[in-house]
């Protein structure tokens, strides 16, 4: 029985009794002091920003629905919402890990930096606006405008897209597996490479999936708009 790992150290927090206020303040300021690594939250019953700007190793599973901005600005932390969750789910996030069990409403993973977020059900619109290094992976379809300004990052789409996807697209790589409505602006399909496909692959074993890289589509800028034309009269 050597060598066996100690259990993690765990706290619960129940929001039918205990504030929105208190559960923040124990993630930001005194779980990783008291060496507690899981944090179990129940009854979150929609309250927004649970778990919002966590800065520590946590692994912090909510019992429920959520609100807006479900683990926003998160960085190293691990939370897992076992439910669907409201407008801005990670949005802004660093590092780390975010997985929704349920659907995400608008604006999921809105300007993220870093770290994976995974969304089991649908996403709404907006999907990954203004996305900016993270990488998201939808079981799902997502709503119209997803991508939209997308900088860096990848985003996974295994169902279908409304319109507009990848409008004014820049540097971040789209993978949809299903039906497209419309591209938006700049955005065009371009082949699979092996490098895409791996790296494809390696974002769908992390997310617990076992769709086969080759169904997938790669959406990426066309690059006509990173300068400005004088002489287009507006017209793109």
């Amino acid at each position: 029985m050597a060598n066996l790992k100690p259990l993690p150290k765990a706290r619960e927090f129940d929001l039918a009794r205990d504030s929105l206020r208190d559960l923040n303040l124990y993630l930001h300021k005194q779980a990783a002091n008291e060496g507690v690594s899981q944090i179990q939250v129940k009854h979150p019953d929609g309250a927004h920003s649970i778990a919002c700007g966590i800065d520590a190793d946590l692994d912090v599973q909510i019992h429920g629905h959520v609100g807006y901005y479900v683990a926003g600005m998160n960085k190293h932390a691990s939370v897992t919402v076992h439910g669907n969750a409201g407008p801005g789910a990670a949005e802004n996030m660093m590092s780390g890990r975010v997985h929704v069990r349920g659907f995400a409403s608008t604006a999921a993973g809105a300007s993220a930096h870093g770290g994976l977020l995974i969304i089991d059900g649908d996403a709404s619109l907006r999907c990954g606006i203004s996305l900016k290094g993270a990488d998201i992976v939808v079981g799902g379809s997502v709503g119209s405008f997803s991508a939209f300004m997308a900088q860096a990052g990848r985003i996974v789409i295994c169902g279908d897209a409304e319109d507009a996807l990848g409008d004014s697209l820049y540097e971040a790589v789209i993978y949809v597996r299903g039906k497209v409505r419309s591209l938006g602006a700049d955005a065009r399909f371009e082949p699979m490479t092996d490098a895409d496909c791996a790296a494809l692959k390696g974002l769908l074993v992390q997310s617990g999936l076992a769709h086969d890289p080759a169904e997938f589509r790669r959406v990426a800028s066309a690059k006509s708009l990173y300068h400005w034309h004088a002489d287009a009269n507006q017209e793109y």
